[in-house]
Parts: structure tokens; sequence; C-alpha cells
């Protein structure tokens, strides 16, 4: 399995991060959320960056999840905890970085791409990307009440009800219209977008800026409450036992471009 990377780079004031596994619709390995780790703890620290920006390598996927083959490993719900709390460690650094923060979406967000992409501040993507977290119909595992608590508060709950309960998919122009995303633009227009927001962004008071992202966090976690009975419950179900599986065995019968492509993302991950 191709682990994959997450590369930074910082030019005059903005730090550019890029998941790069392309082949995999950039789905996350425990490494590359390691690295995400690590170059937060790194921004966390650097006065000089005043805009971070996230955006998937391709142009095809933002982060379509967790590689699902990970999972694998998994005997006992317990193993489902120390996974959500391991993805929250990361998302939680993410969130808390005190600069201001944009994904830049082009195609699919997923399970955790939503995720992460949530826990911006801003996002721009093209008409044709898609939000969503199927796992009701691929693994059948569960979000953290963190993440639930950060969906709930830019979708409401009826849309997160959508995502999870139904395993819809959100077109971008209602992500627009509830006021997830800032901005839609072409593909050819998203690279201007993404500068003018960032100069406008650079050109503002950044301690206003922390210190007001940071309320609004504080805000958000007053409804993060104790969940991981409900994890253990779900992690430790036959029914993750055997969404893993059979998903896992649709990859293996049709190959991976066909896997993720199978009626709306059969192989979108959590």
């Amino acid at each position: 399995m191709n682990a994959g990377t997450v590369d930074l780079n910082i030019r005059n004031g903005v730090a550019s991060v890029v998941f790069d596994r392309p082949q995999a619709r950039n789905a996350m390995t425990w490494a590359m959320y390691e690295r995400l780790g690590h170059i937060c703890e790194q921004l966390q620290a650097d006065a000089s960056v005043r805009v971070v920006t996230f955006r998937g390598a391709g142009g095809e996927a933002f982060v379509a999840g967790s590689d699902i083959e990970q999972f694998t490993t998994f005997r006992s719900g317990d193993d489902g905890v120390a996974y959500e709390q391991q993805i929250d460690q990361c998302i939680q650094k993410l969130e808390a970085l005190p600069m201001p923060t944009v994904a830049v979406v082009e195609g699919w967000a997923i399970g955790g791409g939503l995720a992460i992409a949530t826990a911006c501040d801003f996002r721009l993507a093209t008409p044709t990307s898609r939000f969503g977290v199927p796992i009701a119909r691929t693994l059948g595992n569960c979000l953290s009440v963190a993440n639930l608590a950060r969906l709930a508060a830019v979708f409401g709950i009826p849309r997160v009800k959508r995502m999870l309960m139904l395993a819809e998919t959100l077109e971008a122009n209602e992500a627009l219209h509830c006021g997830f995303l800032l901005q839609l633009r072409d593909a050819g227009e998203i690279d201007a977008a993404l500068t003018s927001l960032c100069k406008r962004l650079c050109a503002l008071a950044p301690v206003t800026q922390s210190v007001s992202k940071e309320g609004l966090r504080r805000l958000v976690s007053q409804s993060q409450l104790a969940d991981e009975d409900l994890i253990r419950r779900c992690y430790g179900s036959e029914d993750f036992r055997e969404g893993g599986a059979a998903v896992l065995g649709l990859k293996s019968h049709h190959g991976a471009t066909a896997h993720c492509q199978h009626s709306g993302l059969r192989a979108m991950q959590t």
C-alpha cells in the first residue's frame, strides 16, 4: 500500500499543505495523519505564517477519507476508540491553528476528508465537488462526537442526519447555500480565487483573527460530550466487520478505480 505524503511549503507568509496520494483519491493513511499532526505543530509555532491552505493532489479529490484497508487489523471496539481519538487529536491540532485556514476542495471531500475541511475556517470548491460521510453504506462505523459537533455547527443537524443516516452526499451548490463554502469557482479560476482570499486575510489584524476563531472553537467544543460507549458499540459490531469485508471484497473484484466509482462512493472511506 502506497502510504502517501502530506507536503508543506511556506512562501510569503502563506503555508500550503498538500495531501499527496492521488491514486487513492488522497485517502489518508496513519502515516499521513501523523505527518499532518506534525505539520500543524510546526505551524502553531511559526509566527511568520499568516494563512494556511489545505489541498488534495490530482484535482479529483480533496481527501476521500481514511484508507479502508487499515481497518482490517481492528479486533474490538477498543480499536475503534483508539482510532477515533487519534483522528480527533490530529483534527484538533488543525482546528487550533492560530492563523486563518482555507481548504481548497476539488472533487470529493468524504468522511475524514470532510472532517479536515470542516476544521478549516474557510472553504473554496469547484462546482463538481461533493461532500458526505457515507459510512452507513460502506464500513458501518461512526464519527466521534467532536466531529459531529463540527459538522452540525456548519451544516446544521438535519443535513448531518442526511449524510450519516441516509448516506447522502451533498452537491457543491447546497454546500454553498448553507454557508459551508465561501465560494464556488471553476477549476481554472480557483487558484486566482485562493490567491485573492489569502491576500485579503493577510492584510487584516492577526490577533483579532486568532482570538475570534479560538472563541468560536470554544463555543463548538461545549457540545463535545463523552462518546467512547458509542464508538465502542459501533466498531465492535458485526455490522462493522461485515462492512469492511464487503467493501474490500468489492475492491479486489473490480479493481481500485472501479471501486472508487461504484454507485457513488462505495470506495469513499470514513
